[in-house]
């Protein structure tokens, strides 16, 4: 079975449209993606639609979403990437689904802050540099699957409660169904009956290579409350971050299926491992792997240069690779957190892994592991690229390798820096030059990125009350 049209349906609107009517669509869905790599889409039937609607493009009230327009200036257009037209499994009516860019409808250019656009442009950008012609990207998206998640914000009430078919809190339940739980921390690779998500991931799975994502293998994650990973095969960065917007579709969409809830929060729950979004990356160029070599781990020197690159600017990378708040609850000690900002070969608290699992030349690649799933991908792939470029570019020395246990060995390494999303905004305002190479992201971007997050995000969240602080603090 596959959800994706033929290429020769794909190659044109008349063709596309063509291809879905002889084959039962009745109408289409146009999506796009907001700052925070939120999905927003709108349906047309197919029958009022023809290849004129294509060519003008789609207009949508840009004031109406996060980080776009304002309202005097809202208007804006959508023209399909035909590339990536899927028939959606989701919908009750046979429904076309595509990804847009968004362009001005004025000058009919693209639109400065599309996040899509930025993916665009980067790859654009790599391609002028002569240093490489490709960018993969391999991202390891994990996420929890709850059975129940309820919550309540107001002046005078600020709380939350999660449970889960696995968790072990329920290990008093008189249902028969919780018997084998896994204990906080020890839900890596269980058999069933410990691992209660086999099938819901399956069935995430034979969604996802329909709708034609290449899967390479599932699992239940160290998380004992349902947390899962599913590992994509690696694509070129465009790609990839197309299908990591629609792999996340996926999942919560069967995850609801199924009566659960699906999250990719990086830490929803205290005491057990958070999710992140480890990002494996080389550069290639005429077909050959350019991160292969003789140096530390069998490294080219450009290989290194990019890990310097990245290190360097890894305060300004976090706030598109790890850009909420909850993202630095995550990035604490002791939970297999990648909080230090060094490379390694196999040590997983580093900020940078290099896989040994192979030595395979067009195998060799990075693994950087702060990133986590609540990025959006159009913006965190190309900041890591940028920074990795510069680092090439400028011959940024990463250091020396860091193989012990940090922790045993006492060993004081720079880390993730204190005071979560509103020191690395201010990092970020610091230290963007990088980013502006090839007019990537533009001065436009960061501002209004950075304003947004203070403003809707950093700052609600550092008003408000905590919940454990009454603990702490109601009889002083």
């Amino acid at each position: 079975m596959s959800f994706v049209p033929p290429a020769d349906a794909r190659k044109s609107p008349k063709a596309l449209l063509e291809w879905a009517r002889a084959n039962g669509v009745e109408e289409v869905d146009i999506r796009f993606t907001d700052l925070k790599a939120v999905i927003h889409h709108f349906t047309s039937p197919i029958g009022i639609l023809d290849e004129g609607s294509f060519e003008d493009g789609f207009g949508f009230d840009g004031s109406s979403v996060r980080g776009f327009q304002a309202i005097n200036e809202s208007d804006l257009i959508l023209k399909a990437d035909l590339n990536t037209a899927v028939i959606d499994p989701f919908f009750a009516k046979k429904t076309l689904s595509f990804f847009c860019d968004v362009y001005d409808p004025i000058t009919h250019e693209p639109y400065g802050r599309d996040p899509r656009g930025v993916t665009k442009r980067a790859e654009a950008y790599l391609k002028t540099t002569g240093l490489a012609d490709t960018v993969y990207f391999g991202p390891e998206a994990e996420f929890f699957i709850f059975s129940n998640v309820s919550y309540e914000i107001g002046p005078n009430v600020s709380r939350y409660f999660i449970d889960s078919h696995e968790g072990f809190w329920n290990s008093g339940s008189n249902d028969a169904s919780m018997v084998y739980l896994n204990r906080i921390k020890e839900g890596y690779f269980p058999l069933p009956p410990l691992d209660k998500t086999h099938d819901i991931r399956a069935q995430m799975v034979e969604v996802m290579e329909a709708m034609g994502i290449k899967i390479e293998v599932h699992h239940h994650e160290v998380g004992g409350g349902g947390q899962a990973e599913i590992d994509m095969r690696f694509d070129t960065m465009l790609k990839m971050a197309d299908q990591v917007q629609l792999y996340k579709h996926i999942v919560k969409n069967v995850a609801a299926r199924n009566g659960l809830l699906a999250t990719f929060m990086p830490k929803p729950l205290f005491a057990d491992n958070g999710s992140g979004m480890h990002c494996h990356q080389s550069l290639w160029k005429d077909g050959k792997p350019l991160f292969y070599g003789d140096k530390y781990a069998s490294l080219s020197e450009m290989a290194l240069y990019y890990i310097g690159g990245i290190l360097k600017h890894a305060y300004a990378i976090m706030a598109f690779t790890n850009p909420t708040t909850n993202s630095y609850r995550r990035l604490v000690p002791g939970y297999e957190a990648p909080v230090n900002l060094v490379y390694s070969n196999r040590n997983r608290s580093a900020a940078i892994r290099i896989p040994m699992y192979h030595n395979n030349p067009k195998s060799k690649r990075i693994e950087v592991r702060f990133p986590d799933p609540t990025a959006n991908p159009y913006y965190a792939f190309p900041a890591m690229l940028l920074a990795g470029l510069d680092g090439i570019k400028n011959k940024i020395d990463p250091g020396e390798a860091m193989d012990m246990n940090l922790y045993e060995a006492g060993i004081k390494t720079k880390t993730v820096p204190e005071g979560g999303l509103h020191t690395i905004l201010s990092e970020l305002e610091k230290d963007h030059e990088f980013l502006l190479e090839g007019g990537v992201f533009t001065q436009d971007i960061i501002e209004s990125y950075i304003e947004y997050k203070r403003k809707e995000e950093a700052d609600p969240v550092a008003m408000r009350p905590h919940p454990y602080e009454f603990q702490l603090y109601l009889d002083i």
